[in-house]
């Protein structure tokens, strides 16, 4: 099984998980090929970076197929050269990331005068392979509903609204830049982001979308319960949002699972950080929508 949407860690962050740990967790959960995030410390942002990376990754477990987001900045040196990367040792490096908020990690480009430039640097690259998106548009953030006694307010912190106008600025400036490659939007959280994402592709648009195993099987009343253990970006959502995602999964509707996989120490979480454990989720998801009726294919 493919996951393509994972944060494996190591190098600096090795304290959180080490490659050799996360692929073998991956495989026991029968997922032997994943396509990891940029995000990592330091930065999957260069060549040289993402070929230590690979080589890394080959000798932490040399049977595990292992692929590379490659990370875009604001800076047009660095736009047009890791385009070049990507050109250069796909399907290794599977397509670019762009971060259209900030997550975990400090790769945000939350300015659409930066996203713009992003994807006209891209578009006089003449680069046409994926670019995917997180989207969550900083403006539509409500810090002022953080309560410490209710985890389930991240929610309201980071908005569906906040996740909808990003996709609906990334649809607006790639188009504007007459950038022609594929937008993929990673981890989408609601049924209104969905049906964007759907009326772009019938408008012609090269465009898909992902859902998580806690988008779909989890919601803020699980959050609520499981206090910062649960906390991720973007939050878990309404139970009928929830619900209307795993009806979409089953429908066929959105493209593909991804576990979003993005193991903490006990201690970060604690903390507050973003992000859990994904491998076995996306098992339990798996299971759920065969005991629904999709195919096991």
């Amino acid at each position: 099984m493919i996951d393509p949407h994972v944060h494996l860690r190591d190098w600096n962050q090795r304290e959180k998980e080490s490659l050799e740990h996360g692929m073998h967790v991956a495989l026991r959960c029968g997922i032997d090929e994943a396509f990891d995030m940029p995000n990592t410390d330091p930065p999957l942002t260069n060549r040289e970076a993402i070929l230590c990376r690979l080589e890394d990754a080959k000798r932490a477990c040399p049977e595990f197929r292992y692929h590379i987001w490659a990370g875009l900045t604001g800076y047009e040196e660095q736009i047009r050269s890791i385009a070049g990367v990507v050109h250069d040792l796909y399907p290794q490096v599977v397509g670019l990331k762009l971060f259209a908020g900030h997550s975990t990690g400090n790769m945000g480009l939350v300015e659409e005068e930066d996203q713009f430039r992003v994807y006209q640097i891209l578009a006089d690259c003449r680069y046409d392979k994926v670019v995917a998106i997180h989207c969550e548009k900083e403006s539509l953030l409500c810090t002022e509903k953080q309560d410490p006694d209710d985890f389930s307010s991240h929610s309201l912190v980071r908005p569906v609204a906040s996740e909808v106008a990003s996709v609906a600025d990334q649809l607006r400036l790639s188009e504007q830049a007459h950038f022609k490659g594929h937008l993929h939007i990673c981890h989408l959280s609601s049924l209104e982001t969905l049906a964007l994402v759907q009326k772009a592709k019938a408008e012609g648009r090269r465009i898909s979308c992902g859902v998580t195993a806690h988008h779909a099987l989890l919601s803020s009343a699980d959050a609520k319960q499981r206090y910062l253990y649960a906390k991720v970006n973007p939050p878990l959502r309404s139970e009928t949002e929830r619900s209307a995602l795993f009806a979409a999964l089953l429908e066929g509707r959105i493209d593909w699972i991804e576990s979003d996989h993005a193991p903490h120490s006990l201690r970060d979480k604690e903390r507050g950080a973003s992000g859990l454990p994904g491998f076995s989720g996306l098992l339990l998801l798996v299971k759920a929508l065969i005991e629904k009726g999709a195919s096991d294919e």
